[in-house]
């Protein structure tokens, strides 16, 4: 096996092969104190895929997936994809590259007909649905052997238009809302905020008392992008409805965009027009702000600097709307995708690969510190009982229980309608968060801002249409 490692800054398949068994999943290497009553699965917990024989001698396949913000996840599925292809006969080539390379490579790979057999991507990729192999067969498969699949990540790898799996969703990550705890019970929250509407009255406390902002960003970046979302769901508004007609100039949009603009003027600072994928984390890790919106990676990180800090951090799930929507994106998906250039046994061997990993992901969600949850919830069968019993020593040990119920208000981009591509090009353009700053800005009204936005969405969606791959005609 070659190992290859880049840290920038920022059908025809095996079916004969594989077969339901009533087997535990390896288990993963946790902390001694843990390891006997909460790594083991149970023999039922989940199916486990077993395969007989080699591939033909020269089989290799070549991976390229984005560089774990926990690493010791890369260090784990090194030795895992490695010890797989010394069991299939194939020699494996793994690659960590930055976020932005998933989709570059990608890009530049089936521009050239050549690259590498397997692309990992953190967002829906349906731009390049006609340049990837249709993983229908594979989705099935997984389906039959692990059971129903997260729709949050199921719709974030499926185009109903042309009814197929462009891609592999194996795993997503919940993005809730991180708070200081003692800030926030100072502020009368002892639990966080749990409504938009607290985040506005605690947030504002907690500036004008302490001086500390909150920290949504406004700017062109992920968790800009993503919190803008989350306002606009939980307010009760969209983008495209379930049949792809675009329905944001609506008045539950606009009235989202002021609510952020009141966000912003009494709770925050002009630091979140130039915010950046890691500005949350740093501010939240130097005590500079109240709460953001992330994944628990910055958490993480805190714990191996100061265990205080870290004890006085909290989790909300998502906040609710004025109206009881509750609604968040996933802070990422992990979708594998093949490119149309792969063929024969080096097409099989990674589809057996994908499903492989799957029946493994107990490791996977541990090897992540719990950052990865599993699309097939079957196949992580310690999930829930290491969220009320945190093994990497959250205090208290149940603090992560408050993500046991994320998929229930974790949705997909496009929601309710589709990832179609025409979503994915308006989440790379930072539509959703330059609407919302230019009102909190004051450079433009409320109406006026997503009218604009409206104009730049509406050109987009028809560009996809004329290609056949959006709906609403």
């Amino acid at each position: 096996m070659k190992l290859k490692r880049q840290f920038p800054l920022i059908g025809i398949m095996v079916i004969a092969g594989l077969i339901l068994a009533a087997c535990g999943p390896s288990e993963p290497a946790v902390p001694e104190a843990v390891a006997t009553e909460e790594a083991v699965a149970t023999e039922e917990a989940v199916a486990t895929v077993e395969m007989d024989g080699m591939f033909p001698e020269g089989t290799s396949i070549h991976i390229v997936q984005w560089s774990h913000f926990v690493p010791r996840y890369d260090g784990w599925i090194d030795t895992f994809v490695e010890e797989w292809g010394e069991s299939r006969g194939v020699d494996v080539t793994i690659d960590h590259v930055g976020i932005p390379e998933t989709t570059s490579t990608l890009s530049a790979s089936i521009d050239a007909g050549d690259g590498p057999t397997l692309i990992e991507v953190l967002f829906a990729p349906s731009a390049f649905v006609e340049g990837v192999h249709d993983l229908t067969d594979v989705n099935e498969k997984a389906v039959e052997l692990f059971g129903e699949q997260a729709d949050t990540c199921r719709l974030s790898s499926y185009l109903p238009v042309l009814d197929k799996f462009y891609g592999y969703c194996h795993g997503w990550i919940p993005d809730p809302g991180d708070f200081d705890y003692a800030l926030w019970t100072a502020a009368g929250y002892p639990n966080g905020p749990t409504t938009w509407a607290d985040l506005l009255d605690g947030g504002t406390k907690i500036k004008n008392d302490a001086g500390i902002p909150l920290g949504i960003g406004l700017s062109p970046e992920l968790d800009s992008r993503l919190a803008a979302r989350a306002i606009i769901w939980s307010y009760g508004g969209s983008i495209q409805d379930e049949n792809e007609c675009v329905v944001i100039n609506s008045p539950e949009v606009i009235e989202a965009v002021e609510y952020m603009t009141e966000l912003y003027q009494n709770t925050m600072t002009e630091e979140v027009f130039a915010w950046t994928p890691g500005s949350n984390n740093d501010g939240l890790i130097a005590g500079e702000l109240s709460y953001i919106l992330n994944s628990i990676s910055a958490y993480r990180s805190l714990q191996k600097i100061d265990t205080d800090a870290a004890d006085n951090i909290g989790f909300s799930p998502a906040l609710v709307g004025p109206r009881g929507d509750q609604h968040a994106s996933a802070h990422v998906w992990q979708i594998y995708v093949i490119p149309n250039y792969v063929e024969g046994a080096e097409l099989e061997a990674a589809k057996e690969f994908l499903l492989h990993l799957t029946k493994n992901y107990n490791d996977v969600v541990f090897n992540t510190e719990l950052y990865n949850f599993p699309a097939f919830a079957s196949t992580a069968p310690d999930l829930e009982g290491w969220l009320n019993d945190d093994p990497f020593e959250s205090s208290p040990a149940d603090k992560l229980n408050v993500l046991s119920d994320a998929l229930d208000w974790t949705v997909y981009l496009g929601y309710p309608g589709p990832a179609n591509p025409a979503i994915g090009e308006i989440f790379g353009s930072s539509i959703m968060p330059t609407m919302m700053g230019k009102a909190a800005l004051g450079e433009l009204t409320a109406e006026e801002a997503v009218a604009e936005a409206e104009g730049q969405i509406n050109d987009i969606f028809d560009k996809w249409r004329e290609k056949g791959l959006v709906g609403c005609n």
